[in-house]
């Protein structure tokens, strides 16, 4: 293991962790991989188990000899590990919730849509949501709730940001995911392998989730829109339901985290043949 021990944040051999924001290390090496920044033992852990090459990791100087971080390093090979005291590790944002360990990846190929749209019977399908704290809390209910798979439109934040996979708790690397391919009809394509499309929008037309019609059929795939601007009137009209859940107290709807939870367990879990 190749330790080496920094003092300031503007050493060059850190670039990967403070020189670049998350789109710029999505597009890093093209026309090779790009890298992805994971944060906390578990988030490295199951990048780690789907098979994601580590660079190298930066580890608070306290926490190298954890068990926790041995381990980590252990199943990574024999990786480049940067250490650095706490008072330089606070100058990048969001270290009070790294629990003193990051590590940069390899970006891992993205599986072909068609591929999961053959396999898959239950389907999350997310259109344009941006927000990534969002991405990651949705990929988390679709791991625990019964989805076999997540495909974004392009307008999607990317579930492999930084926050999004750390509030996935790492599930982004467990639930196969991938975007629709670009110039395409997502709810055409979807209806050509054979989904029944239901929207989560707050409609007229729109059905409570728990109506029998939208657990009739095998293979479905739950669309959720971006906050405030929902689902695309295009989405809507060539869906082949509207569902929402039903409202108490006046309040109009929830954070479209919190309705992919409720929305997961009605429609896939309790409904599973």
């Amino acid at each position: 293991m190749n330790t080496i021990h920094v003092n300031d944040l503007n050493d060059d051999r850190l670039s990967l962790y403070i020189g670049y924001n998350e789109p710029q290390l999505l597009h890093i090496n093209e026309p090779g991989p790009g890298a992805f920044i994971a944060e906390t033992p578990m988030v490295i852990e199951r990048a780690l188990d789907m098979g994601a090459v580590p660079l190298s990791f930066f580890v608070e100087e306290r926490s190298l000899d954890t068990d926790t971080v041995q381990r980590l390093l252990q199943r990574a090979g024999d990786p480049v590990v940067f250490t650095a005291a706490l008072d330089v590790m606070n100058h990048i944002t969001g270290f009070n919730l790294t629990r003193g360990v990051l590590a940069a990846f390899m970006r891992p190929p993205l599986p072909d849509p068609g591929k999961i749209l053959s396999s898959s019977d239950r389907l999350v399908v997310l259109e344009d949501i941006v927000n990534p704290t969002n991405i990651g809390a949705i990929f988390r209910s679709s791991a625990a709730l019964a989805a076999q798979a997540v495909i974004l439109t392009h307008g999607s934040s990317d579930p492999y940001y930084r926050r999004s996979a750390r509030v996935s708790m790492g599930t982004v690397f467990q639930i196969p995911w991938t975007y629709f391919p670009e110039g395409t009809d997502p709810v055409h394509l979807l209806h050509k392998y054979g989904f029944t499309v239901i929207s989560m929008a707050l409609v007229e037309d729109a059905v409570p989730i728990t109506e029998p019609v939208l657990k009739r059929d095998k293979k479905r795939a739950l669309v959720f829109g971006a906050e405030g601007s929902g689902i695309s009137e295009k989405t809507l009209e060539q869906s082949d339901h509207k569902a929402v859940i039903p409202m108490h107290n006046g309040v109009d709807s929830l954070n479209v985290a919190a309705s992919s939870a409720v929305a997961l367990y009605e429609l896939f879990t309790a409904a599973r043949p």
